[in-house]
């Protein structure tokens, strides 16, 4: 089903328009966050651009990231600090080449955005930029309070919208990569009627974000269940820093709830952290309290609660003290959201708990996009460039998926080779198969991630959750349905995830062992890298 988006601007709305799918594609890009739409952008000018999504259109991780976007470019700021907050918070892997294409090349892709319709919050006439967590100077730029992702979502789409060689097709879920010999030339389709299809191009760009569902506590959305990660691996690629999940500090913990995003930039502006004993406890763990990188303040909130021992443990985030009027203009997603569950976050503690929230790690990439295997790019959060090393700086997400979304689509645009033209087959149709054994899997494996390999993580325990998550492989169900698919890729996801969390035997960024807590740089100052050819981790 081909799709074309309509932006109303009176009323902020995209309207959907379906039409039927074009017979060929030149170039195939896989989900439509901010690295897919920008990636697509700038493919539209070489040739035909097929986007596929397995949900809406508008469901996407960027969607949801409420922050906001990192970039140097305040009064105060300078493209240099930003680099080295990104290598701090790293700890120790960042890849500073790849560190420096993105804080340089970042003003550039911001300025695209404005002059794109992007509308970013304002003081006055000038942009407005609030500080995050292990941010040196405010450099956070962010839209209507804290729906940043989905203004930028909003202004990539409506771009797009104005490129005829952009085709959209949506509840379209990528099963697998077709390859010839080593290069990938198209994809696998199940659609939403049942049916196999394959489409062929001349490149693929997987830009289909998290991991997310592979624990049980995630502020992802239900769409982020490894697709990409598993699929690039199937098909041979090499992936690399599968053991660095980054697990945000503070989601909503009420019964009831999804565990919402509470935004480090809540932090920023001056929200403290509680225990059970109403006790304020970062600052007996890091001198920067609050404001410590996310991997610390993770950790200490996992301390907190195991101190506390109960099942319903919890910290809690404290706003009470901060201008009730300001809070509720500047985070009105995250205060309406709180209020539908009665908790007014300027008046009430607001319960929290770390959850899964970005892989770090991914589909090993150059700075241009391309993964080990010829024809297949990759880009945004299913990427790894090393950009974040160990540990993401708060509100890079945005910025890579924006500069090197770009960057592959340029890649992909100067390497374009027309291929020959082959027919997009229907491979077969099935009868919609039932989900409850496939759901039955992920339940099991969600559990046991998350109790196994969370924010702390130990060696005996990781070494039987992997070995009950590897004979869950043999339990799923046969790949009928679109959930079916989904359990096989986070299974694999679960399994690279322990396997690599297992070879790293120190602590190291997002990656705490209890059993090995300190750094070991001589053998561990390095990346992990599997491939389904070479299924061992090797560190380089």
């Amino acid at each position: 089903m081909r799709v074309t988006i309509e932006f109303k601007p009176d009323s902020h709305t995209l309207s959907i328009v379906t039409h039927s799918l074009p017979a060929e594609t030149d170039f195939i890009v896989v989900g439509a966050g901010i690295a897919g739409l920008r990636a697509a952008i700038e493919l539209a000018s070489a040739g035909r651009v097929l986007v596929l999504t397995k949900q809406e259109l508008t469901e996407s991780a960027t969607q949801y990231a409420q922050g906001g976007i990192a970039v140097a470019l305040g009064d105060e700021d300078e493209v240099g600090l930003h680099l080295q907050d990104t290598i701090d918070a790293g700890d120790g892997i960042v890849n500073v080449e790849a560190a420096k294409v993105l804080v340089e090349e970042g003003p550039e892709r911001i300025q695209e955005l404005l002059d794109w319709g992007t509308q970013f919050d304002r003081s006055g006439s000038k942009l407005a930029f609030t500080r995050e967590a292990a941010h040196s100077r405010s450099r956070i730029l962010h839209a209507h309070g804290d729906s940043t992702g989905r203004e930028i979502g909003r202004a990539l789409a409506a771009k797009a919208r104005t490129l005829p060689n952009i085709t959209f097709s949506e509840f379209e879920f990528t099963v697998d990569l077709l390859t010839d010999g080593n290069r990938v030339n198209g994809v696998r389709l199940l659609t939403q009627n049942g049916e196999l299809r394959d489409q062929y191009a001349s490149s693929v760009l997987l830009a289909t974000g998290g991991i997310g569902q592979v624990f049980r506590d995630t502020t992802n959305p239900s769409v982020a269940t490894a697709d990409g990660v598993a699929m690039a691996y199937r098909a041979g690629a090499i992936l690399s820093d599968m053991e660095f999940v980054q697990f945000h500090p503070t989601a909503l913990f009420f019964a009831g709830a999804p565990r919402f995003l509470l935004s480090e930039a809540l932090r920023g502006e001056g929200a403290l952290l509680l225990n059970r004993k109403l006790e304020r406890f970062m600052p007996s763990y890091d001198k920067r309290a609050e404001l410590a990188p996310r991997d610390v303040v993770a950790r200490a909130i996992a301390n907190e609660i195991a101190k506390d021992g109960s099942a319903d443990a919890c910290a809690y985030l404290d706003m009470r003290h901060l201008a009730a009027k300001n809070l509720a203009s500047r985070f009105p997603r995250i205060y309406s959201t709180c209020l539908a569950y009665k908790i007014d976050i300027t008046r009430d503690l607001v319960p929290v708990r770390p959850a899964a929230h970005y892989l770090m790690g991914g589909i090993r990439t150059d700075l241009e996009g391309q993964s080990s295997i010829h024809g297949l790019f990759a880009a945004g959060e299913s990427a790894c460039t090393g950009v974040h090393g160990a540990n993401r700086l708060a509100s890079n997400s945005l910025l890579e998926g924006l500069v090197f979304g770009a960057r592959a689509g340029i890649c992909m645009n100067r390497t374009f080779k027309a291929h020959s033209p082959q027919p997009n087959s229907h491979v077969k149709a099935h009868a919609p198969t039932a989900d409850s054994a496939a759901d039955t899997v992920i339940d099991k494996i969600q559990t046991l991630m998350s109790q196994n390999a969370g924010v702390v993580r130990e060696g005996a325990a990781m070494t039987s959750t992997l070995k009950q998550v590897e004979d869950l492989g043999a339990r799923l169900p046969p790949s009928l349905s679109r959930r079916a698919y989904e359990a096989r890729n986070i299974q694999q996801a679960a399994t690279l995830i322990l396997r690599s969390a297992l070879a790293r035997r120190e602590s190291r960024g997002a990656h705490y062992r209890s059993d090995f807590p300190a750094h070991h740089d001589s053998h561990f100052k390095k990346h992990s890298n599997i491939n389904l050819k070479n299924d061992e981790i090797h560190f380089v």
